[in-house]
């Protein structure tokens, strides 16, 4: 599933027009231990312009562990301890889906895009149904249009039913590929979202 999306997201931000992340300087919004993050190490972006915050604490020092060089705050998504326009991309991989209340929702996104520069991109990966977990609340293209307005879109839909994947890919990866493929059972949506100029 990890291979998918990195893959994917490479092809898009190619197809975007970015190739070189090495003078970007990266938010990760809920980073957790910071796993997404290290990603953009192996993309060309360097340890001291990778940031993340987190509510949680404790895994924000997994996050420093991981990549030393990098900042990492404990605060809310709702207020974001960054400068206006201070960011190429920020990220966010399954944050909002965890998040049912539609003004907090409405907020964070707000505050993505106010640290985002003009012409900046968010990457968004996130769950659009999760019928398994009632702690989640999925999001559909539309809702993604209406939190980030003004804004261009690339919309791709991947990612097997999760627990699909784990018991297909053991036995049988070439099935889960082609399920995939197909996009029928595809559970999540990866979007590049662009900021005004």
């Amino acid at each position: 599933m990890r291979q998918r999306r990195q893959q994917m997201e490479v092809r898009l931000l190619h197809q975007h027009g970015i190739s070189n992340f090495e003078l970007c300087q990266v938010l990760e919004v809920g980073c957790g231990t910071g796993s997404i993050l290290a990603d953009y190490l192996g993309y060309g972006v360097s340890g001291d312009a990778l940031h993340g915050i987190d509510i949680r604490g404790e895994l924000l020092i997994k996050a420093k562990h991981r990549i030393p060089h990098g900042h990492f705050i404990c605060a809310a998504a709702q207020s974001i301890p960054y400068p206006t326009q201070y960011f190429d991309f920020v990220l966010q991989y399954t944050v909002f889906s965890s998040i049912t209340d539609a003004v907090v929702r409405t907020k964070v996104a707000q505050e993505m895009l106010r640290v985002l520069k003009p012409n900046g991109v968010i990457v968004w990966y996130d769950f659009w149904v999760n019928p398994l977990n009632p702690d989640t609340e999925g999001i559909r293209p539309a809702e993604i249009r209406h939190l980030f307005p003004s804004c261009q879109y690339k919309f791709r839909r991947i990612t097997l039913a999760p627990p699909l994947c784990r018991k297909l890919i053991p036995p049988c990866w070439g099935l889960a590929t082609l399920l995939e493929y197909l996009k029928i059972l595809n559970t999540h949506y990866l979007v590049i979202i662009t900021a005004p100029r």
